[in-house]
């Protein structure tokens, strides 16, 4: 996830090591941040307390590239960073846009140095927010007012870039998002339907308008095809007056700068939330999956309530109840054939036989 910073970390770390070494030191380093920013410092241990400085950055839009170098508000601004110590060197080594010289010697021995170093080390920060907050101040500008709506196409990362539509009144950001998961895509997607519902409450009504859509907005129509083929939609703030004055200007330019870290940022902390839960869904239904196991290897005997006669009638077996009941009938047959019933058969004998009738009819064999 790349996310843009202020300073660089590791030219502040090489600006301090040149600040705090006790000898001279020679230095003659390369580094690089994003694959595309390039810095050279340069020390020689004769003069100690002089450095050299050179960048290479890309620009926001090719617009601002000029024969001549950096534009003059952007060289301004980078002169307006520590005018004690920093000096512009011109025309600037070959293959750089900006070489500075630095004296380390009129860095006060205190606290605030760190500080100091730290604005020096966020010089590419300076260039690239210096051409942003140049779109964002003329918002009122003469093209404006007479209908040019022309998208300007903003990149300070390969693959991250967004455009700046100046229209009446307002400047519109829209940021074309990609993400490599699907999963990553359902996240943010339920994120920005998220931010659409809080921007639009009254708590946030003085915040930049924010919408989302999986298709391009209107004002992007003729744009290449390769810029507008996104799998996670596009969302656009509207920018006004109002929210680039004074101080408000420095913060609005870099949420911008770094919306694509954020919402990077955003979807990789939920995932994460999401396999912890997950993970610890499972272990609790391991443990109770074993401790279930246990108990079936080491049955819990368990006392039978009830009457003493049902617990001992429990206890028989079916061949057992079955030959209890042919013993109980057999017993029965007997109780019966014992009873004797005084005329009883002589009764039987005259009132329930059965009579015999003669046939009236008498046939005769023929021979």
């Amino acid at each position: 996830m790349a996310c843009f910073q202020r300073e660089s970390p590791a030219l502040k770390e090489i600006l301090l090591r040149l600040y705090r070494a006790e000898k001279p030191l020679e230095i003659d380093s390369h580094s690089h941040e994003f694959g595309s920013v390039e810095y050279h410092i340069q020390a020689s241990a004769s003069h100690p307390q002089i450095a050299y400085l050179s960048i290479s950055t890309p620009l926001l839009h090719q617009e601002f590239v000029l024969s001549t170098g950096l534009p003059r508000y952007t060289l301004e601004m980078v002169r307006g960073i520590c005018p004690d110590v920093v000096e512009i060197i011109e025309p600037p080594n070959e293959g750089y846009q900006l070489t500075l010289r630095l004296d380390f010697s009129r860095i006060p021995r205190k606290k605030d140095a760190g500080k100091m170093i730290a604005s020096i080390a966020s010089v590419q920060g300076v260039i690239l927010s210096s051409q942003l907050k140049d779109m964002l101040v003329n918002v009122n500008s003469l093209e404006v007012s007479q209908g040019m709506f022309r998208p300007i196409r903003l990149i300070y990362h390969p693959r991250e870039l967004f455009f700046v539509i100046r229209q009446p009144e307002k400047i519109t950001a829209v940021f074309p998002m990609r993400f490599k998961e699907d999963t990553d895509v359902i996240i943010s997607t339920a994120f920005f339907q998220e931010l659409m519902d809080v921007g639009s409450s009254k708590a946030f009504e003085k915040a930049p308008r924010c919408t989302w859509s999986p298709i391009p907005p209107p004002e992007l129509r003729g744009e290449p095809i390769e810029d507008l083929s996104t799998n996670g939609g596009f969302v656009s703030f509207e920018i006004t007056s109002r929210h680039v004055e004074g101080k408000r200007l420095e913060k609005t330019v870099w949420n911008l700068l770094n919306f694509h870290a954020f919402v990077k940022y955003h979807v990789k902390s939920t995932r994460g939330f999401i396999q912890r839960r997950m993970r610890q869904r499972l272990e609790n239904l391991v443990e109770v999956l074993n401790k279930i196991g246990t108990e079936d290897e080491h049955p819990i005997k368990k006392k039978s309530r009830g009457s003493k006669a049902l617990r001992k009638l429990l206890n028989f077996s079916r061949p057992k109840l079955l030959k209890r009941r042919y013993n109980f009938i057999n017993k029965i047959k007997r109780i019966r054939s014992r009873i004797r019933i005084q005329w009883f058969s002589r009764f039987r004998r005259k009132w329930l036989s059965f009579p015999r009738f003669s046939s009236l009819t008498r046939y005769e064999r023929l021979e």
